[in-house]
């Protein structure tokens, strides 16, 4: 059975910095595994631009950022399998995996990143009644169709979701000639950026319909038509609003979920909220050695903060390997209420942090004029305040290891959403 010190599962931008993290903190022995046939994940299909603006002070495509990870782990010499798909991990860290070369191989690491990214939510979980008739995509899926293999899914469309790619696919759906009619979204408020709201929808005078959903699909082979409706503050559609839209194509985009189906087989502790891997301050999950970043923990906004992320993991891995962790040190939740849906981590250790580690979140609604506030047990230690939070946008607070050291006994640190 071979060995590395480090095994990575996924070749996305989130395994890509986590392999480069960890090769510039001093382990040579590290593996990517990846089941695509080539490094770079989702990237690879984001044509748009708006990528690396935090990481590269620049604007790029997705295919342009990940290239330079992929450059940036090439230079170093990292190893890596693509066409592997990674079948099972076990406690003692032995990963199965399984390609045409090898066939079914083991692989023992001494620290694992897990780093497969998420997947969209399909039809299935969404109960809209109808036939199944052909031009109903995931955005996703209509994304790869249109900028990888070349096809045009359809010509007149309704996108159901205002996540943040099938608002990018309504304005890529447009500019290849199609006509999206629609945006329909369930929620009061919208689930994407807003300036993808602005560049995507307004600047192509596309209309957004919050508050509204599909009750129902028109169509036997293909689609024909859906049915709009108005629905009421518990999301129950509003007898007599129904509107009749034609159109030959319904795309969905209706949230992502972790793609977590490794982790649970390992029998990491999971978060209900995020679908990803509890995680401590230094991005390590309930199995010792274990780590975690990117989408796989839970959804991210923007791909600088992926990268923002693993790196950290990366590095964290290597300190676990060379045994600079404390293992029995004092631990903190971090407790979310008011408005503050999640964090990441949910607990820390403040022996084993950097000076400065950042927290991420996302809210639950719409929230205008507020503060973002941090209590220390029961005392205010910091606030921000904010114009508007959205749960499109991820939220973070930083804490130093400083001050928390000023706090001995320190049980909890909440964070929630105040009225100004």
């Amino acid at each position: 059975m071979k060995s590395y010190d480090i095994v990575i599962v996924g070749g996305g931008p989130a395994g890509l910095a986590a392999a480069a993290s960890a090769k510039e903190n001093g382990i040579d022995s590290i593996l990517i595994l990846e089941r695509d046939k080539e490094l770079g994940g989702i990237l690879n299909q984001c044509i748009h631009n708006g990528f690396g603006l935090h990481t590269f002070k620049e604007e790029l495509t997705g295919p342009e950022y990940a290239g330079r990870f992929i450059e940036k782990v090439q230079d170093l010499g990292i190893e890596y399998m693509l066409h592997t798909m990674v079948m099972d991990i076990s406690e003692d860290k032995v990963v199965t995996a399984m390609n045409r070369e090898e066939g079914l191989f083991e692989i023992q690491a001494k620290a694992i990143i897990l780093a497969m990214g998420c997947r969209e939510r399909p039809r299935g979980a969404l109960n809209i009644p109808g036939y199944r008739p052909a031009g109903i995509f995931s955005a996703g899926t209509a994304q790869r169709l249109v900028n990888m293999e070349g096809y045009l899914p359809g010509r007149e469309v309704v996108i159901l979701g205002s996540g943040d790619i099938g608002l990018i696919m309504a304005r890529r759906m447009t500019l290849e000639g199609a006509k999206v009619k629609v945006v329909a979204e369930l929620m009061p408020y919208s689930g994407g950026l807003k300036r993808n709201i602005v560049q995507c929808l307004d600047d192509f005078g596309i209309p957004l319909k919050l508050s509204h959903t599909v009750v129902d699909i028109d169509g036997k082979d293909r689609v024909k038509g859906i049915t709009l409706a108005q629905v009421d503050e518990k999301n129950k559609p509003i007898p007599g609003t129904e509107e009749y839209i034609p159109c030959d194509t319904l795309l969905l985009s209706c949230g992502l979920i972790p793609e977590n189906e490794l982790s649970r087989g390992l029998g990491v502790d999971m978060e209900r909220v995020t679908n990803g891997p509890v995680v401590n301050e230094s991005l390590e999950t309930s199995v010792e050695g274990v780590f975690a970043c990117g989408n796989v923990l839970h959804v991210h906004d923007l791909v600088d903060f992926v990268s923002e992320e693993a790196a950290m993991a990366g590095k964290n891995a290597v300190r676990y390997i060379k045994g600079e962790t404390v293992k029995e040190a004092a631990r903190i939740d971090i407790v979310p209420t008011d408005g503050v849906r999640y964090t990441v981590p949910k607990y820390i250790r403040p022996d084993n942090m950097e000076d400065e580690l950042t927290v991420r979140f996302r809210v639950g609604g719409v929230y205008k004029n507020c503060y973002i506030s941090t209590y220390f047990d029961e005392e205010r230690v910091m606030r921000r305040k904010r114009p508007v939070v959205a749960p499109g946008e991820m939220e973070e607070i930083k804490l130093s290891k400083e001050k928390l050291l000023q706090y001995p006994g320190l049980k909890t640190v909440t964070v929630k959403i105040e009225e100004a």
